[in-house]
Parts: structure tokens; sequence; C-alpha cells
């Protein structure tokens, strides 16, 4: 889909998992969020059905067509675009340290 613009992309029908309710930050025995994501409803498994997590930079990219659980929290178009640009700035810090 070369040449679809944001906003294009936006307008099309998907589940961005940012946007749910149900996708939080893991916290870590000590209780500090670490840089890993999971969906709460459980509807992200691998293959032998064990939970999966991803990276959190990655997650302004995750959708998904539908989903049963989905909880939308606001407004998907500004909550998205606001998210990439904070992940994108934290990417950079800590490529700066």
């Amino acid at each position: 889909m070369q040449g679809v613009s944001q906003l294009e992309e936006f307008q099309t029908v998907k589940v961005y998992c940012a946007n749910c309710f149900y996708c939080k930050l893991l916290p870590t025995e000590s209780g500090n969020a670490v840089l890993r994501i999971r969906c709460a409803a459980g509807k992200w498994k691998k293959k032998l059905g064990q939970e999966k997590v991803y990276k959190y930079c990655t997650i302004s990219r995750r959708f998904q067509d539908f989903c049963d659980s989905y909880d939308e929290m606001g407004e998907t178009t500004d909550y998205i675009r606001e998210l990439r640009k904070i992940v994108t700035e934290e990417a950079n810090e800590s490529a700066e340290k």
C-alpha cells in the first residue's frame, strides 16, 4: 500500500491495540514498567497457547481488522498520532544515552 497517507490509513476500519483499554505495560517484579506490552484480554497468543508480548516501540503499529474485546479509550486518530510522537522521542532519547 505505497502512497497511502496517514489520514487515509486511519479512515480505514482498523482496531488499533494501543487505543484499547486492555493494552497494558508489563510490570517488573520491582513494580516499574518495562518496555513490553501485553493484552489483558488475552488476545495475543502464541501457537502453543502462551501469552505473547510485544516491544513498546511497536505498539503504534499493531492493529487488527476485528477484536471482540476491543474497548476504545478515545479518538483513535489523535491518540495514535500522539503515541507515535512519544515513542519516536523516547527512542531518540535512548539512542543518545
